[in-house]
């Protein structure tokens, strides 16, 4: 998460010994409301001294708390405090609990100095940021750190593990090495000193690594692979399989590694994806970079920023471009109006992304319309669970066609369509569409809506477009909207003086009007109104005959 700088302000004043518990972003927070006791004539109070077997000396732990801190990355908290402390100071044992953010310091001078650094930073959405400083015992890894003569067993174990070559470090089971195992020592990697103590090792002895094996550990979590960033920044290659990870937030504590290839399979977190694409992009939100994951290569973006340039017919192919939206969407919402909406597959890209969001107008005076829509919103402005977010977003054309034949039948009002296109690349056309459309069944039935619809797709011809991302705002009609929605009826197409049509042209209309009973006319239409495609002009007739949407005047026969 990038943060803004961090910066004093002189309006916040504060004592040493109290903490304000109206402070915003804290409140019915206790576990840790146990302070550094004041000074009084500089000698710590009695009660500091009963309560305390140690004095205050270089020799006293203290506990650093940070409600809230899972959010900030540690190399920016601890920067950040850093910056605004007097002193210099190294954290300790520095781990995330529940959405605490927790470390340890030693002597009381650095705890003091910390202390004062509560509320002088702000973070990116501007709130301050709070920091409780405990007294405390010795921290559980300061208390079980190996001894010399098992610092270097365990570095002569890893050293028969390393391929030099491939600068590749192979730690899976290292629990379980009969090296360790035979001198009595429990490497559990889970265990933040023992973790801490193997990557010292990598540090000193392979500075070059680029791939690190950490299979079947049994890591729950990450908390002590983050300095791994600091220690082992080359690393390429990451293997976490078949070890006890639950979230991808765990992932978040080593996202500063610029990672190429990512093991994961075998951890819980992987069937917490309703499918493998969410997986995918979730891991891919830590990890922009991947090129392999779980050994599969992962597929490029459709669109890179490489693409993204002026065409330089921008101009000159308006017209060009004009009549191909046009064309794609009269034949999508004919589709989408039709009923069977599973027809649209072909419209989409395989790994195509799709969102609706509700706009909600607590005035309106029926919200009722919009209930089928609303559990399906992701407006990120009011959904704070991250993981909810990702769950409303479809990936896959199949699932967003899934979705979509899901919401309520409609009838679109292409007399009310407004359309915008907004940016073409040479292998990009992005345009937004405004109009008003109706439900024709169930409880809403007749209710005005009105939307709002960006498309993001790549030209995939002269003649078609496959939708890459595709964003759905729907919000209840104003009044004039609805007054003036499907006020025009459709009536007989008028016709412009065409050029004469070629002997085959002339063939297709007679064939089409024979097949479809329409006067030649009408079939002409047809015909040109799909670019002279006789197979797709005769689904789109086929589809508009089975709505009622053809008028009787256009056959020969009324039937």
């Amino acid at each position: 998460m990038k943060m803004r700088d961090v910066y004093k302000d002189p309006q916040i004043r504060h004592t040493p010994y109290t903490i304000q518990h109206s402070r915003r972003g804290v409140q019915g927070y206790n576990e840790d409301e146990i302070h550094i006791p004041a000074r009084r004539n500089g000698r710590p109070q009695e009660r500091e001294k009963r309560e305390n077997t140690e004095d205050d000396t270089t020799g006293s732990w203290f506990k650093v708390t940070v409600p809230y801190g899972r959010k900030y990355d540690k190399a920016w908290l601890v920067n950040s405090i850093q910056s605004r402390c007097r002193v210099s100071f190294t954290p300790v044992d520095f781990h995330y609990v529940k959405h605490r953010a927790l470390f340890f310091v030693q002597d009381a001078s650095t705890a003091y100095a910390l202390k004062d650094v509560s509320y002088k930073i702000c973070d990116e959405e501007n709130q301050k940021i709070c920091i409780f400083v405990n007294p405390s015992t010795v921290p559980y890894s300061m208390q079980n750190k190996l001894k010399p003569e098992q610092m270097e067993q365990l570095k002569l174990t890893m050293n028969k593990r390393y391929n030099v070559s491939k600068q590749t470090l192979d730690l899976q089971r290292l629990r379980f090495d009969p090296d360790l195992v035979g001198h009595n020592m429990d490497i559990i990697l889970n265990r933040r000193d023992y973790m801490a103590a193997t990557l010292q090792i990598i540090e000193r002895s392979f500075s070059e690594l680029l791939s690190l094996n950490l299979c079947n550990n049994k890591l729950y979590q990450l908390d002590g692979l983050s300095d791994i960033t600091e220690k082992a920044p080359k690393v390429k290659i990451l293997n976490l399989s078949q070890n006890e990870l639950k979230s991808t937030w765990e992932l978040g504590k080593v996202k500063g590694l610029k990672l190429e290839e990512l093991w994961l399979e075998g951890n819980p977190l992987c069937s917490t994806f309703p499918h493998k694409s969410a997986y995918v992009s979730a891991v891919k939100d830590y990890f922009p970079k991947l090129l392999y994951l779980d050994g599969q290569e992962l597929p490029q973006p459709v669109i890179s920023s490489e693409l993204i340039k002026p065409c330089k017919e921008i101009y000159t192919g308006c017209e060009i471009l004009k009549s191909l939206v046009r064309q794609f969407l009269q034949q999508y919402y004919s589709i989408y109006d039709c009923g069977d909406r599973q027809c649209l597959l072909s419209a989409y890209h395989d790994e195509a992304c799709f969102s609706l969001t509700v706009s909600l107008n607590p005035e309106d005076p029926d919200l009722n319309s919009l209930c089928k829509y609303f559990k399906h919103s992701r407006n990120i402005k009011m959904l704070t669970d991250p993981y909810l977010r990702r769950q409303l977003l479809k990936y896959t054309k199949s699932d967003i066609v899934d979705f979509l034949s899901v919401l309520p039948k409609t009838q679109h009002d292409p007399h009310s369509f407004l359309v915008d296109m907004w940016l073409q690349t040479e292998a990009m056309l992005c345009f937004s569409i405004y109009g008003v459309f109706k439900e024709v069944e169930g409880m809403s039935q007749g209710s005005v809506l009105a939307f709002t619809r960006t498309f993001v797709s790549t030209l995939v011809s002269n003649s078609s477009l496959c939708i890459v991302n595709d964003e759905l705002f729907v919000r209840n009609a104003g009044p004039k909207e609805t007054q003036s929605a499907f006020s025009i009826p459709m009536s007989s197409p008028s016709f412009s003086p065409e050029p004469a049509l070629s002997p085959e042209q002339q063939e297709m209309v007679k064939a089409f009007s024979t097949q479809s009973g329409m006067k030649p006319e009408w079939s002409q239409k047809c015909l040109q109104d799909n670019e002279w495609n006789y197979t797709r002009a005769g689904q789109v007739f086929t589809m508009f005959q089975a709505e009622g949407k053809i008028p009787k005047e256009a056959f020969k026969h009324i039937p």
